[in-house]
């Protein structure tokens, strides 16, 4: 397994396994305690594991916390989808930095997304599956939401958009969210 950093967000991260795969299908690491540590996370900073799935043409976010935020890594264990951060710490030296990826069951790749940073993904399969590690208990009165369509972020959805929550469906964009 290997990190590599992610150039258009400071502190985010990639960390790609390495399948060992034979004709019954692959065996990975998907999560390596060292290899996160290398790269200046904590690994044992993270406190709860939650799973989403989610149906193809489905926008969850984008989505983060208030107050000190939460640092997630997310990696899509079944299915794909295509995966949204955007940088809104105004101390950072990429503030509104943008990066999308695809994330999918057939890599195994995991994606470390620092607190601070908007997170939103698109199920680009039947079934999504993602798992999420987050480093703090969750506190619904610290949810912020932003509007996946806001013309500012001119996020590129791959696939039109079927299906959101009521309280993404309702999301103001970002300038209205940097006000508060």
């Amino acid at each position: 397994m290997k990190a590599i950093p992610v150039p258009a967000i400071a502190g985010a991260y990639l960390f790609e396994p390495t399948p060992h795969t034979d004709e019954r299908g692959f065996f990975c690491r998907t999560f390596d305690a060292e290899v996160v540590r290398s790269a200046g996370i904590d690994p044992h900073g993270f406190v709860q594991d939650s799973v989403s799935r989610s149906r193809k043409g489905a926008v969850r976010g984008l989505h983060l916390r208030a107050g000190r935020g939460e640092a997630k890594l997310v990696r899509c264990s079944s299915g794909a989808v295509f995966d949204v951060v955007i940088d809104l710490r105004p101390d950072s030296p990429t503030h509104l930095g943008k990066e999308t990826f695809e994330l999918s069951g057939e890599t195994q790749v995991s994606l470390y997304i620092p607190a601070g940073c908007a997170h939103g993904l698109q199920a680009l399969t039947d079934i999504a599956d993602v798992s999420y590690r987050i480093d703090r208990e969750h506190d619904p009165a610290e949810d912020v939401t932003i509007a996946h369509d806001d013309p500012e972020l001119a996020i590129p959805w791959p696939l039109p958009v079927s299906l959101l929550s009521e309280r993404d469906r309702r999301a103001p964009p970002l300038a209205e969210v940097v006000k508060r």
